[in-house]
């Protein structure tokens, strides 16, 4: 059997108890850790699980899944996804390649930022597309993701914003020349999809991502230093959200007179939060 289990957000204690039941039975115990985080490493994991934890990066988990899939048609092995197991196509991936190979398969589930974020106090069925925004670079600065904000604009839905991870890349010139040489880890922070956001509207131009527009910073959801901040894109590209994990919510234009009051809380500057949701936003 093949259990792939959801860890939650936060540090080793979040796993669901089935999902900690299901460790303990199990031969050979992987760690996904190229999607996201937790707030503790593998050594914290073992030591509360009573199983040594095998990593699993990137090219393992989508070059050699039948690794990870080894004998698990007469064993029991598990693969530790941070968040829930279908939080990254990866994982689809992987559960496919095991119906291939006839392998038995049980997902059990947990807490991610894809309903976690209801935190910030905007109701999840106000939602719309989900978008990546990744690390700009000096050649490739994609802004396809515009259009989703832009869709979800037009319907006043609100837009989850997930930011970028780099864990074990290389650099071009490495890559070119085959050397395992990896580049330190990078989180994409809060003020860096902000600003990239910004220069993105300069040259789209459609006002959906101007420096007036609300938004709000989520870092760390879920742990005990969760930080939470609203207020316009202008403001927040100056927060300090601390470490990561972050991500950012773009505030749709229908929002609810309840979504506004709860917000308000976590505003930079409450007057001009008042401001412009009177001026801009259709409460109701």
């Amino acid at each position: 059997m093949l259990y792939v289990i959801g860890l939650g957000l936060s540090d080793e204690t979040d796993i669901t108890v089935k999902g900690l039941e299901a460790v303990k039975k199990c031969e050979r115990v992987y760690l996904e850790a190229y999607t996201s985080i937790l707030t503790v490493g593998k050594e914290k994991l073992e030591a509360y699980y009573g199983k040594e934890v095998i990593i699993a990066d990137r090219e393992m988990v989508e070059s050699e899944s039948d690794a990870i899939l080894a004998n698990a048609d007469k064993v029991d092995v598990c693969f530790l996804v941070v968040g829930d197991p279908y939080g990254a196509t990866t994982h689809t991936d992987l559960v496919i390649r095991a119906r291939e190979l006839n392998v038995p398969v049980q997902v059990i589930h947990n807490a991610s930022i894809m309903n976690a974020v209801g935190a910030c106090g905007l109701q999840l069925y106000n939602f719309g597309q989900t978008i990546s925004i990744v690390f700009f670079t000096e050649t490739w600065r994609p802004d396809s993701f515009y259009d989703r904000i832009n869709e979800n604009m037009k319907l006043g839905l609100h837009t989850l914003c997930l930011l970028d991870i780099k864990v074990k890349e290389q650099s071009i010139e490495n890559m070119a020349r085959g050397r395992k040489i990896y580049e330190p880890p990078r989180y994409m922070t809060v003020n860096q999809a902000v600003e990239q956001l910004l220069e993105i509207e300069e040259t789209r131009a459609l006002g959906i991502c101007a420096g007036d527009r609300l938004a709000i910073g989520c870092a760390r959801i879920g742990t005990d230093s969760q930080q939470i901040v609203a207020g316009t894109l202008n403001e927040l590209v100056d927060v300090d959200f601390g470490g990561p994990l972050h991500s950012l919510v773009l505030i749709g234009t229908r929002m609810h007179e309840l979504e506004s009051q709860f917000i308000r809380d976590y505003a930079v500057n409450k007057d001009s939060f008042d401001r412009i949701v009177k001026e801009s936003y259709q409460l109701h």
